[in-house]
């Protein structure tokens, strides 16, 4: 019979190896996209972790309309973030698709300025995959740009539906699942949990 002690040695050394064989430092481009929760969340969780070493941030909301998020709250006031309300709500809202691609697009040129500053250690582009959904921009001029980015600077894409080519390009994709959703129930959106 294996021993406890026996399974985590294996396992260490497993691990071990995966370490000693990761020698590349680059920048990193996730893709977080699902029907599930917590997309953004996870995004803002990595800027409190980038902000908590010192790097600089800049985000970018595609959709999202409202500056009175928890999430905005909090980080628009510290130190090293840049923070872009680019959108006018969800399209379901708007209902102006003229008008949601000039937004968008108005987004991509903050998102561009910090895609070519070196200074940004992370950039978030939340909400972005509705941008090519949709039609608003052009998958392939995004992608050259992500791709042409400073070699150490961190993209994090959130959003439903990303295509395919861009999972292709990420480096990690966490594709989030939903079993079931509090709003399914007929319960609010409520503050400090979806916004």
């Amino acid at each position: 019979m294996i021993t406890h002690e026996q399974r985590m040695q294996k396992k260490k050394a497993v691990i071990d190896d995966k370490i000693a064989a990761a020698q590349e430092q680059r920048g990193v481009l996730l893709v977080n996209t699902g029907n599930g929760k917590g997309k953004s969340s996870a995004a803002f969780g990595v800027v409190a972790r980038a902000l908590g070493h010192a790097l600089k941030v800049g985000v970018v909301q595609f959709v999202k309309g409202r500056s009175d998020t928890g999430e905005e709250v909090f980080f628009r006031p510290q130190s090293g973030i840049s923070w872009y309300v680019g959108g006018e709500g969800y399209t379901w809202e708007t209902q102006d698709k003229e008008r949601d691609a000039r937004t968008a697009r108005a987004a991509w040129t903050v998102a561009c300025g910090h895609l070519a500053n070196p200074e940004i250690g992370l950039v978030v582009l939340d909400e972005m995959t509705y941008a090519f959904k949709y039609g608003w921009l052009e998958l392939d001029e995004v992608i050259a740009k992500l791709l042409a980015r400073p070699p150490m600077q961190h993209v994090i894409i959130t959003g439903r539906a990303a295509p395919q080519a861009l999972r292709d390009v990420a480096d990690t994709v966490s594709d989030i699942g939903m079993e079931k959703h509090a709003f399914q129930s007929g319960i609010q959106a409520m503050p400090g949990l979806e916004f």
